[in-house]
């Protein structure tokens, strides 16, 4: 699958993921993966940051509000035009640009560091993605980015439930079925049962990898992993939150900080 059909996929998304997002139902983020992920972050006050694959831009917003100057870069369009009206309504000084990960509309060495929310195992031809990525990297820069764990939640995964209801277990399967594009199809699992019975399930182009091959990739693209998170919802997140309650069985999330030499 190329660059082309994954924007169409995600442009068919754009809408109905930025209306249940924004109304609060993408728990896993909101509760625990970004909270995770903005605490692994280093300072970013006063440099020059990237977000890719920023979607409706909740994120590249959060990092702007630690004081850095963003700019987003997404491949949908309805995305965008989401993030630049909560940006026109309440500035953050954010740029957003219509794009891909596989030719950054950028000049080399232009960003201090590189985020990515989720976004890097939904992209068509990560090596080069990678490689982009620490071409717009000043020396010294880094990226930080969040994706589905490779080995927890490979193509096949399924909690295992006491008769409680409570997961106890996960199973998986097919982890060295490095697809390229297989769509999975889902609704945030906190959207309301009488909503969901209208809406069209979001239709996601994966593109598993194997976690050597994300160290591959990584590496060969120039950079030096320095950090892994792997976010966990401590007991009182679970009580409060039991949608994320299984992330105390094994990850859900895989963070990565890899910095240009």
């Amino acid at each position: 699958m190329d660059a082309k059909t994954v924007a169409h996929h995600w442009e068919g998304n754009a809408e109905a993921w930025t209306l249940y997002s924004r109304a609060g139902y993408d728990r896993y983020r909101d509760a625990l993966n970004t909270p995770a992920f903005l605490e692994m972050l280093p300072p970013v006050s006063g440099l020059t940051g990237l977000d890719l694959g920023c979607g409706e831009g909740t994120n590249t917003r959060r990092v702007a509000e630690l004081g850095a100057a963003m700019t987003g870069l997404d491949i949908a369009p309805t995305f965008l035009r989401h993030a630049r009206e909560a940006e026109d309504a309440d500035p953050r000084g954010i740029d957003y640009v219509l794009g891909d990960g596989l030719t950054l509309p950028v000049p080399d060495h232009a960003f201090d560091f590189v985020t990515a929310f989720m976004s890097m195992m939904d992209m068509a031809d990560q090596p080069t993605v990678l490689k982009e990525v620490a071409r717009v990297l000043k020396p010294g820069g880094f990226l930080q980015f969040s994706i589905l764990h490779p080995c927890f939640v490979p193509p096949k995964r399924r909690n295992v439930r006491d008769e409680r209801g409570e997961a106890v277990a996960v199973e998986v399967a097919d982890y060295f079925d490095e697809t390229e594009g297989r769509i999975e199809r889902w609704l945030f699992s906190a959207i309301p049962a009488e909503e969901r019975a209208g809406v069209t399930p979001f239709s996601i182009p994966r593109f598993h990898r194997t976690l050597s091959s994300w160290v591959s990739m990584i590496v060969g693209a120039g950079l030096a992993i320095e950090a892994l998170g792997e976010p966990m919802a401590s007991e009182e997140l679970a009580a409060a939150e039991p949608v994320v309650a299984d992330t105390r069985i094994a990850p859900i999330f895989l963070h990565v900080r890899a910095r240009r030499p």
